[in-house]
């Protein structure tokens, strides 16, 4: 099998963590990707949710995978099912280095991130985040962010971009409305500094706001604000995948005490 390319410099991803002794104790592994075909079942996991669950369009090489001009730069997280070793979680991660590699983040697309140019060394991009129906609730999530947040600490990283989707078709309708009216309610008490402020390349096709939408805020953004992420911005609007992505900025710094001692291991 074809290995990753090697990164411009020696990423520690931390060792590859054996699967535990008996299940019921932990039924998640997390574990970074060490090749080719692990990176390809992550791959297949994203097509399954992006295209079969929420019917994005998306332009592959390999038909049954979600696959892009990213993905052979990015370090690639599984969760897995002990019991069955099935992936049923999965991020992949784009470092500076290998941003610079790559020409860009993928952020770079969807926003201009002018403003963030100070804080590029510093900063990895979140990307691709995607469970398996079954499995969205806290162990999947907890599994994955641990194993982040201990990549960003070896690796001397500690802020981290990425965007979170909000699906514009409620009950078969195309509402852009609807997410527009959550980026108003949400930034009244979650917006960063102006001087960290981006502007969305393809704005949200929305006429007006409708004040009278009560708009619930997807788990993942709320996972995200309750570890401290701040809006950059305005959503942009991805026509391929059919969502308003909102920019999101998180400082390991900034996690409240009660949750960054799950990661950091402080007390």
């Amino acid at each position: 099998m074809r290995e990753l390319p090697s990164p411009a410099y020696p990423l520690s991803l931390g060792p590859r963590p054996a699967p535990p002794a008996s299940p019921a104790e932990s039924g998640m592994v997390a574990q970074w990707a060490q090749h080719q075909d692990e990176v390809r079942a992550a791959q297949r996991l994203r097509y399954t949710v992006f295209a079969g669950e929420m019917g994005a369009q998306l332009a592959t090489p390999l038909p049954g995978y979600d696959i892009d001009l990213f993905d052979d730069y990015c370090e690639h997280l599984l969760v897995r099912e002990a019991a069955s070793g099935e992936v049923v979680g999965t991020y992949r991660v784009l470092t500076p280095v290998q941003a610079r590699r790559v020409g860009s983040f993928y952020a770079d697309t969807e926003f201009d991130l002018t403003r963030l140019r100070q804080l590029r060394p510093r900063m990895m991009e979140l990307g691709r985040s995607c469970v398996r129906p079954d499995h969205r609730q806290g162990g999947v999530i907890m599994g994955l962010w641990s194993a982040l947040a201990g990549f960003m600490q070896r690796n001397g990283l500690d802020l981290v971009i990425g965007s979170a989707s909000v699906p514009l078709r409620q009950q078969g309708v195309f509402n852009p409305a609807v997410a527009a009216s959550l980026w108003r309610r949400l930034r009244a008490d979650h917006l960063a500094p102006i001087t960290e402020h981006v502007l969305p390349r393809l704005p949200l096709p929305v006429e007006r706001l409708d004040d009278s939408l009560q708009v619930d805020a997807p788990p993942l953004i709320k996972g995200y604000l309750r570890l401290g992420a701040k809006l950059l911005g305005p959503p942009a609007w991805d026509p391929d995948f059919n969502t308003a992505d909102l920019p999101l900025l998180m400082r390991l710094h900034d996690m409240p005490a009660r949750y960054s001692r799950h990661f950091t291991g402080s007390r």
